[in-house]
């Protein structure tokens, strides 16, 4: 009985390694954007709970920073051109307003009052010990699928 030693291409090995390092990319801002989210506790349930209860302007700050922000990027992606990390020119589609987001934006605010967590902190705070959000975690995973799964029949 002869037994045969497969060994992989280089090809594929280093396909594996470019891949690894573009996501390795990924995961390194992600834990990045996790300290800072927790730093500033934009993580914590009573700065959210202050939030809805209208009691404090830490997080309506911090929104309307990223808010601010992101309109900045977008004027100056248009405004010089830019292109992507690939090359790739960066197109930017108008939206146009349908009924299903005013549902899903009620449906997304009744679930992060609720839970005392929006959908982008879920994470950190997973990574900082709380294992009770792994509840509303795998819920917004959940409902993600499942928008997905119906979304050709939903009206757009």
């Amino acid at each position: 009985m002869t037994h045969s030693i497969v060994k992989e291409s280089p090809e594929k090995t280093s396909d594996f390694t470019s891949l690894l390092s573009h996501y390795i990319k990924f995961l390194l801002l992600g834990v990045f954007f996790g300290f800072v989210l927790t730093k500033a506790e934009v993580i914590s349930w009573f700065r959210i709970q202050e939030m809805f209860r209208f009691e404090a302007f830490h997080m309506y700050g911090v929104i309307g920073s990223a808010v601010m922000v992101g309109m900045l990027s977008v004027f100056l992606i248009r405004w010089l051109n830019l292109k992507s990390a690939d090359g790739e020119k960066i197109v930017l589609r108008p939206k146009k307003f349908h009924t299903g987001t005013l549902v899903g934006g009620i449906i997304f605010g009744l679930g992060w009052a609720l839970t005392g967590a929006c959908p982008g902190p879920l994470f950190a705070l997973v990574g900082n010990g709380f294992s009770i959000i792994l509840v509303p975690l795998f819920s917004a995973i959940l409902g993600t699928w499942v928008y997905g799964y119906f979304r050709d029949k939903l009206p757009h």
